[in-house]
């Protein structure tokens, strides 16, 4: 893995983290086409990174946090779900479902739940006034349908908007409660790759990390920005299309 791969993956890990795309399904198929040998300092990198990009929103939404404990408390119990079940299954899911096959297919099945989740909640109108008010219940649901992100191609952020429309937010406010909810758990998934990978990188290695996080939290604040207004202005169906285009075309391209 060369500097020029760093710099490739980071900023696709930036513009994708917290779009209904799938970063980690990106940075797979990505490493792949650059032939970038798995090795388990890049299985690392392509994690650890993400904390850059979760930097960038806990830093965009840093008011937020000092105007009361209920958004903590929410965030938290949505969280809990994902905790439990990501510790019991992130040795099977990091052995056998980081590929490329499972990531296409994903991207798929993925594309066309948002497309239709769009035609369905097109005009819904949000249940609560604010985030901080989401009842307990529909924060934990929303946990819930979050760790089928655990499966790569189906995307966290995917995952959370679509538990949250269904569950009183409106359009908006599910991709703000994903944005929230990505800070937790992504340091949480972070932390724990880490503690499991043994650390004895190289000083080269450990300088292309370093541009990683820079360049993936510079790419995730702009990326956020525009996002925002695309979701205001088209919802959610041109993820849906480009999720489906992108895993056939990589299907196509591996046979």
């Amino acid at each position: 893995m060369n500097i020029w791969n760093t710099i490739v993956l980071a900023i696709i890990e930036g513009l994708t983290e917290f779009l209904p795309v799938s970063s980690t399904g990106h940075m797979i198929l990505a490493s792949s086409a650059m032939q970038i040998h798995d090795d388990e300092f890049v299985k690392t990198f392509e994690i650890c990174i993400q904390l850059g990009a979760i930097m960038a929103i806990a830093l965009m939404y840093i008011k937020r946090f000092f105007q009361g404990i209920d958004i903590y408390i929410k965030l938290l119990v949505a969280f809990i779900p994902t905790a439990i079940i990501g510790f019991l299954a992130y040795d099977i899911i990091k052995a056998y479902l980081f590929n490329d096959i499972v990531v296409s297919v994903s991207l798929i099945i993925g594309g066309i739940i948002l497309i239709w989740v769009d035609n369905k909640v097109q005009a819904k109108a949000s249940q609560v006034d604010v985030l901080e008010n989401i009842p307990i219940k529909n924060a934990f649901y929303i946990g819930l349908v979050q760790c089928l992100s655990m499966i790569p191609g189906t995307s966290r952020a995917a995952a959370t908007i679509v538990g949250g429309v269904f569950n009183k937010l409106d359009k908006k406010q599910a991709t703000e409660f994903s944005f929230l909810l990505a800070i937790p758990t992504m340091f949480a998934a972070t932390g724990y790759d880490l503690l499991k990978t043994p650390i004895d990188f190289t000083a080269e290695q450990w300088k292309l990390l370093a541009i990683g996080l820079v360049l993936a939290a510079i790419s995730a604040w702009f990326a956020v920005k525009i996002f925002l207004n695309l979701v205001d202005k088209y919802g959610f169906k041109p993820f849906g299309y480009y999720r489906i285009a992108l895993g056939f075309i990589y299907l196509i391209l591996m046979t």
